[in-house]
């Protein structure tokens, strides 16, 4: 009995003790709760209630170097609708007297509804946006995202745009089409369009879970989800539907009004007041628009600006530094760049909201603060003459008209030879001292005023390229002077010269010019022979740099004097020029604070490298009817092609290779013809030989650098051998004007002897006193040292349509265009490559003629003509400014020289002056420049 009482007591001890845990337990976390974390629970609770209405702030203005303004902010009217001031029972006829309004004043409606009438059927935006990208792309319309994606990857390695193996994972080969300009919509991790996600993203909002579902039935289901009757027509339906889902995107953010449309005219804002009462709900608010004063002016130094669009653009600003999705933010150039100091604050309407988002009162507000003003180095005055003198010299040189000036005129054609392609070309302008941007000019260009509401679907069509296979093709969007890079010509001479020179060369030694060298079978001329049979006799470096004697820069090279068939009294070699180049800052980015790309100095491993690549492409076409065992589309087949590309490494001798492919089980008849093809075409090739220093030496061969970069070069030539970190912006100020802070400027000393650069100096001059450039400066009163180039670029031009090309051509194959149709097909359905079609009809082609080569093939292109190139600085004792231009398919760099002469003028303030300087006031010019 004690015993049950004991244990009945204990168990009542125990329950006791439990209770008073729980309670100390309970009473400790409601004293945290409310002690420590009461603030952090307040904050919450009062956001559920609270809400902030953004008003957008005014970007920053970029002004240039004087203080003119190039980019800034003009007040327009935003018509806005607030959901929860609409009478439910009236929303319909509140959307269609407000479209009705719009539409009648032909106001640019903010149409996102994406079910869409093309006059026969409804469609999908989303399904239109997918095939516009595919055909623009050269895609078959029938390829899944996966087969779509590699295929823009075939294309791009086609181009020579980027570098990429079938191994590498998709996320990386993403990056590398992203970095040379390719965007394709499409999700590498779920291969799927991104328009197929945002349709489904969008189709859910509705609880449409069929993701087959066509464009009609989806937008029946959606009309009876709003209740709109059926005696509307098909116009005012989809007026209410527009802005109801306009209304629907806004979820639970119903406080937030949303816009209808920008920038709409005085006109409808006084229709829409006198109407207030009968479309409750409906506002105008006065918002910042970003305008650009001077139109395209420095349009690819400014940049464009549009709405948080891409899967990066969400992670960086929404969700990284807060922005809200709706919001305007820059895409390129300076407004990019500068982004979050030009982006100001947003001032903001504090409101209450009830559960259901709906608002209920405004509490405060915050007035939006301006960004900061961005001040770029570039003189708007000079910006303007670049961008005009590269236009009309485009232009002329494309009829092979004169460039009229009172400097003297210049005749931009050569005999007959009319340079008729030579529609884009890019401009820059240095300041030699500080690596200042003084100008910056690329052609084609674009208003960056039509992407500050929106861009149309016209207008971005007019601003891509016609031609989307070829890589030169005009692209307004794209700024050649940082982003394009392509070989220099005689431009490149100096680096050579210099290179002898540090290695010991004697500036006055002469090399007597022979014409041409003999090397391997292959005649290596001067330009002057080559155009005329002439010869230019002894040259020293100086007169060579005036002449742009090929001849001298070739025995330089490689240290020997091919005259005298004796070495010359240095040691020379490819590997001193490349090095040369290099302390240059040809091999590296400039530091500019836009897009740039990096041109990149030849490296003789990299010619194996593609050389093998070539090899790979030209036989894998070229071989697949030349065994006797296998087809093409064999397993075997790849792996007979990869042995023949691996025998390039050792380059066996000849017999060794027929040998070697008949034990391949090539066929009899064709091993000597492939042997021998692979071996003298590409295995001797590969390697680094004398004539490719040859071609190094005179800016030609595997040399790629953008004008940017070209120009600081010559900038360091001119200011006795200091490399400048390139800027265009000048200084940022504080949108109160309480700070400024000016960007630094950097330069490095090029360990070089500065008497040696004085020698390259000298036949720059004289390449405008007695040279190349002479009939360009022959009147002009500042003394300008220059040196054009002249770039060959090889190869034939894409067709804009690759499979109409071959098509219309199958006679001239004399091949049947039936039986190379079907060919295809059955080539395509058997690969497992993802090719463009053309690709396909292509190898069908060369199995039904095997004796045509894609030489053969390509003969009815165009050609491509050369790239011209001029660089200058002036004047000539005291530098201050170096100006190149680059112009595609120009012809002769000569051509580029009027743009520079242009630019020169209006920056020592001499153009336009109707009367001749006297030699007085030259030396005035002189003493102003010195000063």
């Amino acid at each position: 009995m004690n015993k049950m009482k004991l244990d009945t007591n204990n168990r009542f001890q125990i329950m006791y003790a439990f209770i008073c845990i729980v309670f100390v337990g309970l009473f400790v976390r409601m004293s945290y709760m409310t002690i420590i974390q009461g603030d952090d629970f307040y904050s919450v609770a009062e956001n559920k209630v609270y809400k902030k209405i953004e008003s957008q702030a005014p970007r920053g203005e970029i002004k240039d170097r004087n203080g003119k303004l190039l980019a800034g902010n003009r007040p327009s009217f935003t018509v806005l609708i607030s959901q929860n001031e609409l009478v439910k029972e009236k929303i319909n006829d509140t959307a269609l007297k407000l479209m009705e309004i719009l539409r009648n004043n032909n106001e640019a409606v903010s149409d996102e509804f994406p079910i869409k009438n093309n006059g026969a059927e409804l469609f999908f935006a989303f399904d239109e946006k997918i095939s516009q990208w595919k055909e623009k792309n050269n895609i078959e319309l029938s390829k899944d995202a996966k087969d779509s994606f590699y295929t823009v990857v075939q294309n791009a390695k086609d181009q020579g745009l980027i570098e990429a193996t079938e191994e590498e994972p998709a996320v990386d080969l993403q990056k590398k089409l992203n970095n040379a300009g390719f965007y394709p919509p499409i999700s590498v991790s779920r291969w799927e369009f991104t328009e197929e996600i945002r349709k489904q993203e969008w189709l859910a909002k509705y609880k449409i879970k069929d993701k087959n579902i066509d464009a009609s039935a989806a937008y029946k289901l959606i009309k009876e989800y709003y209740e709109i009757p059926d005696n509307l027509n098909d116009t005012k339906v989809r007026d209410i539907l527009v802005i109801r889902d306009m209304l629907k995107s806004k979820g639970y953010f119903q406080y937030e009004p949303v816009q209808i449309a920008v920038d709409v005219s005085e006109k409808t804002v006084s229709t829409i007041e006198e109407l207030s009462i009968d479309i409750p709900g409906v506002t105008v608010q006065i918002n910042p628009i970003r305008y650009y004063p001077n139109g395209s002016l420095a349009s690819h130094i400014l940049g464009q600006i549009g709405r948080i669009s891409t899967q990066e653009e969400i992670a960086k600003y929404v969700n990284e530094k807060k922005y809200n999705s709706s919001d305007i933010i820059g895409k390129t150039g300076i407004e990019k760049k500068y982004e979050e100091i030009l982006k100001g604050k947003n001032g903001y309407r504090r409101v209450q909201v009830d559960a259901f988002g709906r608002l209920i009162n405004s509490i405060d507000y915050e007035t939006p603060l301006s960004g900061d003003t961005v001040y770029l180095t570039i003189d708007s005055d000079l910006q303007k003459v670049a961008e005009e003198s590269l236009k009309k010299t485009l232009e002329l040189i494309q009829t092979g008209g004169t460039y009229e000036s009172e400097w003297g005129n210049v005749r931009l054609r050569k005999n007959n030879k009319i340079y008729n392609k030579a529609a884009s070309g890019a401009v820059v302008a240095l300041d030699v001292k500080s690596g200042e941007v003084l100008a910056m000019a690329s052609y084609p260009d674009y208003d960056p005023n039509i992407f500050t509401t929106g861009v149309s679907a016209s207008d971005m069509d007019n601003l891509m390229p016609e031609n989307l296979n070829d890589p030169l093709s005009p692209k307004p969007l794209y700024n050649i002077a940082t982003m394009t890079s392509v070989q220099p010509g005689s431009t490149f001479k100096m680096i050579t010269g210099l290179a002898a020179l540090e290695s010991g060369l004697d500036p006055n030694y002469k090399i007597k010019d022979e014409g041409f060298i003999e090397m391997g079978g292959r005649r290596f001329g001067c330009w002057f022979w080559n155009d005329y049979g002439g010869k230019h006799g002894e040259e020293d470096l100086v007169a060579a740099l005036r002449d742009s004697c090929n001849y001298y820069f070739y025995s330089i090279s490689v240290g020997y004097d091919y005259a005298k068939e004796k070495p010359l009294p240095v040691e020379m070699n490819s590997g001193k020029i490349l090095d040369m180049a290099k302390l240059f800052g040809l091999d590296d980015f400039t530091g500019i604070q836009i897009e740039e790309v990096s041109g990149k100095v030849p490296d003789p491993k990299q010619k194996l490298e593609e050389t093998r690549k070539a090899l790979y492409y030209s036989i894998n076409a070229k071989m697949r009817n030349y065994f006797t065992d296998i087809t093409s589309s064999s397993p075997l087949y790849e792996e007979r092609i990869n042995k023949i590309v691996s025998w390039m490494d050792e380059n066996p001798s000849r017999t060794e290779l027929i040998n070697r492919m008949k034990e391949l089980k090539v066929k009899e008849d064709l091993a000597v013809e492939i042997a021998e093809y692979v071996k003298y075409s590409y295995y001797n090739q590969g390697t680094w030989k004398t004539g490719d220093t040859f071609n190094l030496s005179i800016g030609q061969g595997a040399h790629a650098y953008t004008p940017l970069q070209i120009a600081n070069y010559i900038s360091a030539i001119a200011n006795n051998g200091y490399l400048n970190r390139v800027t265009v912006v000048d200084r940022i100020e504080k949108y109160d004007k309480s700070d400024i802070a000016k960007i630094a400027r950097k330069s490095e000393e090029i360990p070089v002897n500065k008497d040696n650069l004085e020698y390259l100096r000298r036949g720059m001059i004289d390449v405008t006193d007695e040279g190349t450039a002479k009939e360009i400066f022959q009147n002009f009163p500042i003394k300008v040292a220059a040196k054009t180039g002249t770039a060959q670029k090889s190869g034939k031009i894409p067709a804009i349509d690759e499979e109409e090309y071959l098509l219309s051509h199958m006679r001239d194959y004399r091949v049947d265009k039936t039986q190379a149709v079907n060919l295809a097909n059955k080539l395509k359905s058997e690969s497992t490559e993802n090719l463009a079609s053309h690709r396909y009809l292509r190898r069908a082609i060369l199995e039904l003629n095997p004796s045509l080569s894609d030489e053969d093939i390509n003969r009815f292109k165009d050609n491509y003509d050369n790239f011209a190139w001029f660089v200058s600085y002036a004047p000539h004792d005291n530098p201050e400014i170096a100006v190149v231009s680059l112009i595609f398919q120009g012809g002769s760099g000569g051509y580029a020289g009027p743009v520079a002469r242009e630019i020169i003028a209006q920056y020592f303030g001499i153009n336009n002056q109707n009367e001749d300087i006297t030699t007085s006031e030259q030396e005035q010019v002189d003493e102003n420049s010195t000063n």
